[in-house]
């Protein structure tokens, strides 16, 4: 277009500097107004359609806004204004790499533009582009020299990029140019940061010099004395770090790291030095709990049952509930849990006899109460699997005081730990009532209804605390509530509703995503308020954000289903399934299908619409906006189980995974199993020889190279460059490549672990089905010498036993839940089936395996507790 044609009068002009006002001043009705008085005369300027969608855009009118701001920009391909605003809109749905296309077309026409740099400069960090980052930042500097801004974001594109010298010469400018006052707290924490450069460019010693230079200016003494004694162990000083570490014992004795540190510093080497250093601070710091814990770790024999002693009379004393758990460290070592058993059993016989703990001790004269005693004994005797006589002991301890709630957490802890999950809600659900205003043991409550697989219920129990007027649901959701998200995804696929259960694992990957986009603030906000470390590590935790255990659970159980919905798709369930499509022609059953599944999808999104209209009613006068924008309105379970590409979803979950979570062996486990799906050879190599540099013993890694050899054998049987590689690398790891005697050398070395035996058993399924009755054999086999016998990897021979993979008879099954029903009484799993005159509503939903049984869990790990 000409770009006369562009150039209003100006009248308009005027206006449309006012719609700009506007729009920053959010008054978007106003801008409307604008924009239409200038289009009524000049309908085809860009830059004023260009405002005009992005002002529509900002009212939720994305669909018009994007028409507006296209034909703007057809009108007006020149116009920076046009550009970026088409950037803005993209950068408001998430499309940054666009935005940055966008932004970078604005500069053609208006290269010193600051917003646009500011802007660009924003998405370029957001998208780690560090190259891209610099060169934004350096034409920022250039153009403002005089703001703070400028320079410490170009400082920071160099540290980003580890060019740590440029990056201090930058930071030693600009200091120079700041006026200090007394105490300047931006100052101190612009030192602070230049420390931390000089720290990662490994010249310690110039750190360390920077650091008394600028004590005076440093504002955060414990940090820089924190720094100071880090600085003098590194560079070998070790007598003036450990005068840092007792100053800064004495400023804050409880920080277990500042006690490890000195031991550090000190060269402690043997368990005499570190008890004698502990008794002289102890003496020094007598009401400090962590130099009378710490030595506990060292001490063996007779010199940790002099320390153990006293130590847990006191707090035995004092009645302190959570004494269990501080000393369950120490449980790695059978020596120190029979030295903790000998004297906790001496303090109950004590008290069962004179009512004080220790008979000869005149320390202790007033009676301690013998509940902290049989509680600290039943948590020890369900650790060590004894489960019957820990709710022995806490039978006994609530008949002492019913009253007391720790009492039945321990309870409901112990029954979960014997498989008896009724149980455990039970007995929270009595700890509840004894106090409603605990959110504590509402969350454990509700985390064991979970783990019953009773959805409903655990819902109704959080209700309690979250919004009045929305499900709690939905409110749970609003608050990234992860770990009931995580627990109510593994409850639905127990119960084998899997459409359920991936709409709670793309609800998870969904706040991992908006935990990204968060960042997005903070990236002016932190240069602004010279946080700049803090912002630094911001970078770095947003980097690895996905390796967090939410998602590692979230993301095991969407690959878990996806995997079984590749095998096993579902069919779509319309109302046309009862036709015969066994004489159809491929053209015709298309149609059919391509019917059937828009019908479906007409169904679900009914439900979505009424869903919608029932939360509009509960909540009254809401924002309906709000509603109709919620970001899991498309998360409909009926879509998400019917999925046309089950490997790709899981493979969106597996990624990040292989990036942040190469360390554990599930990762490449459940890469294997997604590329063997896949006909990728090479990937399943791949991941196989990962696997086996972290843990080569693995039982399930066995059955994997197992599968992966038959593979080799019936699939790869022509010559070619790809077989000739894999062979050369199954030559190298395995000592053999035939998967029958690979298979019988992993069982005769591991004839004494369940686990093993189980996986051993599959091999010998999938190799050979006539070996079927002598799989059985192994699998089943529970005798009390094997190792590993827990309820929950009994368990898992049962779902193998049950799956697909084996399809055992009934009797089989009912014969081997007997067996196992006599070594676990109380695991729910192995309970004999109920008649179905005594079933409830509420025991409907708890099958008699607990429901783990509905889904075929041998590709990958069950996600069950």
């Amino acid at each position: 277009m000409d770009p006369k044609k562009q150039q209003l009068p100006p009248k308009e002009n005027a206006l449309f500097k006012r719609i700009l006002k506007c729009y920053e001043q959010k008054q978007y009705k106003n801008g409307l107004k604008f924009a239409k008085q200038i289009l009524t005369n000049f309908p085809e300027h860009g830059e004023t359609l260009a405002m005009k969608g992005l002002i529509l855009n900002c009212l939720g009118r994305k669909e018009d806004a994007y028409n507006f701001v296209r034909q703007g920009l057809r009108n007006n391909l020149k116009s920076h204004v046009c550009w970026h605003v088409f950037g803005l809109l993209q950068r408001s749905d998430k499309k940054y790499d666009e935005a940055i296309k966008c932004y970078r077309n604005a500069l053609k026409w208006d290269k010193d533009n600051l917003q646009i740099l500011r802007d660009l400069s924003l998405l370029q960090i957001q998208m780690r582009d560090l190259e891209g980052y610099k060169e934004t930042r350096y034409k920022l500097f250039e153009l403002r020299p005089t703001q703070r801004a400028s320079w410490i974001g170009y400082a920071m594109s160099f540290h980003l990029l580890k060019d740590y010298d440029t990056a201090l010469k930058i930071l030693e400018e600009f200091r120079k140019t700041i006026q200090k006052t007394t105490y300047d707290y931006e100052y101190s924490e612009l030192l602070l940061y230049q420390n931390l450069v000089i720290r990662e460019s490994a010249n310690l010693q110039e750190a360390l010099k920077h650091l008394n230079t600028y004590e005076a200016n440093i504002c955060d003494k414990v940090t820089l004395q924190e720094l100071r004694g880090e600085l003098f162990i590194k560079l070998g000083r070790k007598e003036e770090a450990s005068e840092v570490y007792r100053g800064l014992i004495k400023r804050n004795p409880e920080n277990r790291n500042y006690y490890l540190s000195l031991e550090e510093a000190l060269g402690l080497s043997t368990v005499e030095e570190r008890l004698k250093i502990y008794e002289e601070l102890k003496e020094k710091f007598p009401r400090a709990q962590v130099p009378k814990r710490l030595p506990l770790n060292y001490a063996r024999g007779e010199a940790l049952e002099k320390l153990l002693d006293p130590y847990l009379r006191t707090s035995l004393q004092k009645g302190v509930p959570p004494l269990f758990t501080d000393i369950r460290a120490l449980y790695n070592d059978s020596e120190k849990v029979h030295i903790i058993e000998k004297l906790m059993s001496r303090y109950l016989r004590n008290l069962e006899e004179t009512g004080h703990l220790c008979e000869t001790d005149n320390e202790y004269k007033e009676p301690a109460s013998i509940l902290y005693v049989l509680m600290f004994l039943a948590q020890h005797h369900s650790y060590l699997g004894d489960s019957e006589k820990a709710l022995q002991l806490i039978d006994r301890a609530l008949n002492h005081t019913p009253t007391l709630i720790e009492l039945y957490i321990v309870k409901g802890k112990i029954l979960k730990h014997a498989g008896d999950f009724v149980g455990a809600y039970e007995a929270l659900q009595e700890a509840q009532t004894l106090d409603t205003a605990d959110r504590y043991v509402n969350s454990k409550a509700a985390s064991y209804l979970l783990k019953a697989n009773l959805v409903r219920q655990a819902e109704e129990m959080c209700s309690k605390f979250t919004r009045e007027g929305v499900s709690a649901m939905e409110n749970l959701n609003e608050m990234q509530c992860m770990w009931f998200q995580t627990e109510c995804a593994e409850a639905y696929y127990r119960l084998g509703q899997y459409g359920d259960s991936l709409r709670k694992c793309h609800e998870v990957d969904r706040h991992f995503q908006e935990i990204i986009e968060d960042q997005f603030d903070f990236h002016t906000y932190c240069m602004r308020k010279m946080t700049l470390r803090s912002y630094v590590d911001l970078l770095r935790l947003e980097d690895i954000l996905r390796s967090n255990r939410f998602y590692w659970d979230a993301a095991r159980i969407a690959v878990t289903i996806y995997l079984r919905l590749h095998d096993k798709p579902l069919s779509v369930s319309t109302g046309e399934n009862h036709i015969n499509t066994a004489n159809l022609d491929p053209a015709e059953l298309k149609k059919l299908r391509s019917k059937q599944r828009k019908a479906a999808k007409r169904a679900e999104q009914n439900k979505v619409e009424e869903k919608k209209k029932e939360d509009k009613k509960s909540k009254g006068s809401g924002n309906s906006d709000d509603l109709e924008n919620t970001p899991s309105e498309d998360l409909v379970p009926g879509k998400l189980e019917r999925t046309e590409d089950p490997l790709g979803e899981a493979i969106h979950f597996l990624k990040p995974l292989q990036m942040l979570a190469s360390n554990r062996i599930q990762t490449h486990l459940m890469a294997f199993e997604i590329y063997l799906r896949k006909n990728k050879p090479l990937l399943m190599l791949q991941a196989l020889k990962r696997a086996l540099k972290l843990e080569p013993s693995n039982p399930e890694l066995h059955t994997c190279l197992v599968r992966f050899l038959k593979y080799r054998n019936e699939q790869l049987s022509q010559s070619g460059p790809i077989v000739d590689v894999i062979t050369q690398e199954v030559t190298r790891l395995l000592p053999t490549t035939d998967p029958t005697s690979l298979n019988e050398d992993f069982l005769n070395r591991r004839q004494d672990s369940l686990p093993h035996r189980l996986q051993a058993a599959r091999s010998m399924v999938l190799l050979d089905s006539v070996q079927r009755e002598r799989g059985l054999t192994i699998a089943t086999a529970v005798d009390s010498h094997l190792n590993n016998r827990s309820h929950q990897n009994v368990q898992l021979v049962l779902e193998w036993l049950e799956s697909s993979e084996f399809n055992a008879s009934p009797e089989e099954v009912s014969h081997f839940k007997n067996q196992c029903h006599k070594i676990f009484p109380r695991a729910r799993a192995f309970f004999p089936p109920q008649p179905p005159a005594s079933t409830t509503n509420e025991s409907s939903e708890l099958s008699p395996s607990q429901s783990t049984s509905t889904a075929n869990h041998n590709h990958v790990d069950s996600p069950s507790s």
